[in-house]
């Protein structure tokens, strides 16, 4: 019997840095699933495959190899990715990559395995409308389209990646309304999910609140 904690949420909303703090936190195991979206759309950059490439694809989703480590490393097909799957190139073809059927088909079968028997804690953009409608706590974390992409300049600056405000802000604008208007597992808030707005609060806050979230529906 497993226990699962959804937090979906768009792009830059901190989902990736609260779901690691929640999970060290707490002890559940973190899948980072936006991963392996990413993944696929940097293999298809190093292999020249075009998004209109089905056969292609679906040649290379046969043989790719995903591994997440506990240290929080990314490989894929052997070579460690962790960056270079959050640099701007990746970046532009991930949505229109996460928005192919044989994609997601193929790493929602992914993801489900990985959570077998463990008490887990998944972030993305339909774990609790698609992956695990039945999760055992649903989470919407959002946070104002500016406040996202001042954080994610700042995160870019630690990681040595070079990205303008105006260039990042554009980026994620375009990418929220590509999210919840496409056809396949839209962005959006599950009905029964709890929302979090972050714009005013700090990490720890954000932490603290979800934590207390999770506690009260165990």
């Amino acid at each position: 019997m497993s226990f699962v904690v959804a937090i979906d949420g768009p792009a830059g909303a901190g989902k990736g840095t609260i779901t690691k703090l929640v999970g060290e936190k707490l002890g559940l195991v973190n899948i980072d699933t936006g991963a392996t979206f990413r993944c696929v759309a940097l293999n298809m950059i190093q292999e020249h495959i075009d998004i209109q490439e089905e056969k292609k694809i679906e040649e290379m989703l046969n043989k790719i190899n995903i591994e997440m480590h506990t240290d929080g490393k990314i490989f894929l097909n052997g070579e460690e990715v962790t960056k270079r799957i959050r640099e701007n190139d990746v970046n532009r073809l991930v949505s229109p990559v996460s928005v192919l059927p044989i994609v997601r088909n193929k790493l929602l079968e992914v993801q489900r395995k990985i959570a077998e028997g463990k008490n887990v804690i998944m972030e993305g953009r339909d774990i609790g409308t698609v992956v695990f409608p039945n999760a055992n706590v649903k989470i919407y974390l959002d946070a104002a389209a500016e406040e996202r992409a001042r954080r994610r300049v700042l995160q870019n600056q630690e990681k040595g990646i070079e990205s303008s405000y105006e260039e990042v802000l554009e980026g994620i604008k375009d990418r929220d309304k590509r999210d919840s208007t496409r056809e396949i597992a839209p962005l959006k808030k599950a009905e029964d999910a709890i929302y979090v707005d972050s714009t005013n609060l700090s990490i720890e806050q954000v932490v603290e609140k979800i934590i207390e979230i999770i506690e009260e529906n165990k």
